[in-house]
């Protein structure tokens, strides 16, 4: 275990044992159609997105609750919940994915969480709120072009955060955000640059990386 490169979902580098430069950060995904994996993605364009911010998700860990405390119910730019009403293939949460400019992921029990593929495959704003958490493929892509981090300290400020962000930067954002989507998707037979093959190219980059 202490020469093998570990790609793992957990990646965190504090407490899962992840070591940057050596281990690969995978990233969790959800896919709701298998026999069609690319069915609905995509969403509305930045000037039909009528949500600020969305969040939607179990109780897990103790970051979600404290977002809930500040947030939920306290501003009507704000859509934050604890969990939707149940109907077909998520709907309701789909839905509010595609129509929202930023779309909260915070982390539950563990550093990661699905929903920063899901934001990215129904193109809205990733705002990952996980402190230590590694990005998947952050050797190649540049994170902060198409995602806000914001530290879970700053979780009562965080529409202000939101909003400090220039119209012309979240365009640029969004932009990005279309582009970078088709390393993060599943084909039923992988096809070039796809979550697939850049899985394989984040192990063979490391593994280079250490010979080197």
């Amino acid at each position: 275990m202490g020469t093998c490169i570990r790609a793992i979902c957990n990646n965190d580098v504090q407490k899962s044992g992840f070591e940057l430069g050596k281990d690969v950060s995978l990233p969790e995904t959800n896919v709701r159609y298998r026999q069609n994996p690319l069915q609905n993605r995509g969403g509305n364009p930045p000037s039909k997105r009528s949500v600020f911010a969305f969040f939607a998700g179990k109780m897990h860990g103790y970051l979600r609750p404290i977002l809930l405390r500040h947030w939920e119910n306290k501003d009507p730019d704000m859509k934050i919940f604890s969990k939707l009403p149940k109907v077909k293939d998520d709907k309701n949460y789909v839905d509010f994915m595609k129509n929202s400019k930023f779309c909260i992921c915070a982390k539950g029990s563990e550093v990661n969480s699905p929903r920063v593929v899901e934001a990215i495959f129904y193109e809205c704003v990733p705002v990952i709120i996980s402190d230590n958490f590694v990005p998947p493929f952050f050797e190649i892509l540049d994170w902060e072009s198409f995602a806000v981090f914001v530290p879970e300290k700053d979780i009562p400020d965080l529409k202000n955060v939101l909003l400090s962000i220039p119209k012309k930067r979240y365009l640029q954002m969004h932009k990005r955000v279309k582009e970078v989507q088709q390393h993060f998707l599943w084909h039923v037979k992988p096809v070039k640059y796809d979550i697939f093959h850049m899985i394989l190219h984040s192990i063979w980059y490391t593994r280079v990386a250490r010979v080197m």
